[in-house]
């Protein structure tokens, strides 16, 4: 009897003191897990600091704060190198970061990407200081704190973690990030042009991935862009004589520019699928049923059915995906209240599908017309991009990462009808996929370039652990 309640007794000790140890161990987890998130978040709300909206000259300033928090990390001087840029006069800087992994790997490398610049904010439509982060009903607000400043902070902030603990990568891995993603793309294209990014196997966008959840949380829907129309505007032009205009004759430059308007509005594209869009057109025929539901399963089965089109084109945000789009945007036109037009200008903006290139829309507008005395010229270049390809391993480890924040949630690919950095990677042949499980609170949180722009905490929080997650899994470690 005295020997089993000495049993009892040691058993009862070890039982306490492996208690006693996984109670440390878990306090001391819980205290580096909330380490990082507060890093995390100063590194955010220091870089909202920064106006790096085009004219204030403030981009390489802010790739300094991050080359100094990378360093501080273990990253060493050639593992950083700027590509700086003079645009219109303003120095601009992209970044490329390397993280070296196990040598002779046979393993292509991985880039990941963000942006650093802005779309400025004036600080009398704001609610606060656009550039002063603050904390407010468990949200942070400042210009970049959702497009795309938390993408570069968390990205810095993962790779910074990994290295401060040791992570060898079986594979080399880069940040990427453009100055002037919002303005023009000229150090996204240098930065293509360096041996580092050109020898990538595919790139992850932190710019073009995430979800929708509702206000308490539960997730909606959660996506991965795969592709993008190509952005192309065009100017039409319409001239005559003028004249005085007590003395109207059969000319008029802004009639003949209205009547070629007009015909535009009526114009329809035909409807097109592609691996990503009918994918898309599938997972929101199931989740919204009804007659949207029937259009797009009609639409599948024939493109042409006049019915299905008739009712789809009531759903503008889910239509665009399915054609071209091209709509006018701008017009200019006169010099005098009291005078016929010389001239009249439209700016039209089209949205192209991937596999139709900018030139054969513009032959479309000009046929559209019907009138060879205007002018469609294309007012800037465009960048034409194929649809990346839906490869399961990758789409397996994007998964895999949104699963351990939202569980059981489906990640489905798009086509993005806006445009990111990713058109240009994939023009030039990497194939670009959007990344992250950001949840926005739709539509309350679509503040992109917007007032008051902001980010639910618990999603940039949440964020760690999603990156930090898919890194291990595509470049698991080397030891």
């Amino acid at each position: 009897m005295m020997l089993i309640k000495r049993l009892c007794q040691t058993a009862a000790l070890v039982a306490l003191a492996i208690s006693t140890q996984a109670c440390a161990e878990s306090k001391q987890s819980t205290g580096v897990e909330q380490e990082r998130k507060v890093e995390a978040r100063e590194l955010l709300e220091e870089l909202i600091t920064f106006r790096t909206a085009k004219g204030f000259g403030q981009v390489p300033a802010m790739v300094n704060v991050l080359e100094e928090r990378l360093k501080a990390a273990g990253f060493s001087n050639e593992d950083i190198i700027k590509v700086p840029l003079t645009i219109d006069g303003e120095e601009v800087e992209g970044l490329i970061v390397r993280y070296s992994g196990e040598e002779n790997s046979d393993k292509s490398a991985i880039a990941f990407l963000a942006h650093m610049d802005v779309v400025d904010a004036l600080p009398e439509n704001w609610d606060t200081d656009p550039y002063t982060p603050v904390e407010k009903d468990g949200y942070l607000y400042g210009r970049g704190s959702q497009d795309n400043k938390f993408g570069v902070a968390l990205l810095v902030s993962t790779f910074a973690n990994l290295k401060e603990n040791g992570f060898k990568p079986n594979r080399d891995l880069y940040l990427a990030f453009s100055g002037d993603e919002e303005t023009g793309m000229l150090t996204t294209r240098e930065i293509l042009k360096t041996p580092e990014i050109k020898s990538v196997e595919f790139a992850l966008n932190s710019d073009a991935g995430g979800g929708t959840i509702t206000k308490d949380g539960t997730p909606v829907s959660f996506t991965m862009q795969a592709a993008e129309k190509t952005f192309a505007t065009y100017i039409i032009t319409a001239k005559s004589d003028g004249g005085h205009s007590s003395r109207p004759g059969l000319e008029n430059a802004i009639y003949d520019l209205a009547h070629a308007l007009t015909k535009i509005e009526d114009h329809e594209f035909p409807v097109e699928f592609n691996e990503i869009t009918r994918l898309m057109a599938k997972n929101v025929a199931e989740r919204e049923g009804g007659e949207l539901a029937y259009a797009l399963n009609a639409l599948m089965e024939d493109p042409t059915n006049r019915q299905a089109i008739d009712i789809v084109k009531q759903y503008p945000n889910t239509s665009h995906m399915l054609w071209t789009t091209c709509v006018a945007t701008m017009l200019k036109a006169g010099n005098a209240e009291n005078a016929l037009p010389q001239s009249a200008h439209a700016t039209v903006n089209c949205r192209i599908m991937p596999g139709t290139s900018a030139e054969e829309v513009r032959g479309v507008l000009i046929d559209t017309i019907e009138n060879d005395e205007l002018e469609v010229t294309l007012q800037r270049g465009s960048v034409e991009s194929p649809a990346s390809p839906i490869r399961e391993d990758i789409m397996g480890a994007l998964q895999r990462a949104v699963a351990v924040n939202y569980p059981g949630v489906k990640l489905q690919p798009v086509m993005s009808s806006g445009g990111t950095e990713g058109r240009e990677y994939r023009s030039v042949g990497i194939p670009t996929y959007g990344a992250g499980s950001l949840g926005l609170v739709r539509p309350e949180d679509s503040r992109a370039h917007g007032i008051n722009e902001r980010i639910l905490l618990d999603s940039y929080y949440k964020e760690l652990t999603y990156w930090d997650t898919l890194i291990r899994d595509l470049a698991q470690d080397a030891d």
